[in-house]
């Protein structure tokens, strides 16, 4: 054990080329993702929350459920449709970081919206009235609630970038780990540990717990300057 921990710490200290480089394409693929599932969810979101329509209760509950979307059942669909035999299979999208920044899009996705719809609901209680009588309409509305609950959406932010960091089914399966092309941390450090490799492991394990926390405590400061700054 004391041999892996020096070895992992000296693949970290002297900036290990493989380490470096499942880190990138990682903290790439994933923040590519969450910019994908922040421009669809949060719209959608926030349209939810204001608009009124039959059938919204269904639709919430939807929402809601394709929050815990089993991640190798959304990478097995996505598998078939980009095939050579499925629909977008002339595209050449399998097994390449494209295919699975659209795995983790789409997980990250329902859970931004749901997310979203929940704090743009608390702000049209205070104000959807005000914001009605203005006679605006419900996109309109949304777009002011968005605006005015901008921070409490760091939120949503860090639990999509939580869910797509951590990511291992479904980009296992669109992906395929391929060494040096679409191997990320995660599917990674479950390789290197079934080889025996525990360095490599721990080495990745440890840069994508100090990614998650430096994300966190990045989200944590913004979130105290704005209280500072805005009351």
């Amino acid at each position: 054990m004391s041999q892996t921990l020096q070895e992992t710490f000296s693949r970290l200290w002297t900036l290990d080329r493989d380490v470096l480089a499942i880190a990138w394409l990682s903290l790439r693929v994933s923040v590519t993702a969450v910019g994908v599932g922040l421009v669809l969810g949060i719209p959608l979101g926030a349209l939810i929350a204001v608009a009124r329509f039959p059938g919204r209760g269904a639709v919430v509950g939807l929402l809601n459920t394709f929050m815990g979307l089993p991640p190798v059942i959304v990478g097995l669909i996505l598998y078939l449709a980009l095939s050579r035999s499925g629909p977008f299979g002339a595209f050449g999208l399998l097994f390449t970081p494209a295919a699975m920044v659209a795995a983790q899009a789409v997980l990250a996705t329902p859970l931004v919206a749901a997310l979203t719809r929940q704090v743009i609901a608390d702000a049209e209680a205070h104000l959807g009235e005000q914001l009605r009588s203005l006679h605006l309409s419900a996109p309109q509305r949304a777009g002011v609630l968005i605006y005015d609950a901008r921070f409490s959406l760091v939120t949503a932010a860090l639990a999509a970038f939580g869910r797509a960091i951590s990511e291992i089914g479904a980009v296992l399966v669109v992906g395929g780990n391929i060494d040096g092309h679409t191997r990320t941390m995660t599917t990674a450090i479950s390789l290197e540990t079934q080889k025996g490799d525990l360095s490599l492991a721990l080495a990745l394990g440890l840069v994508l717990m100090s990614l998650v926390l430096a994300v966190n405590a990045t989200a944590a400061l913004l979130r105290s300057h704005v209280a500072r700054a805005y009351g």
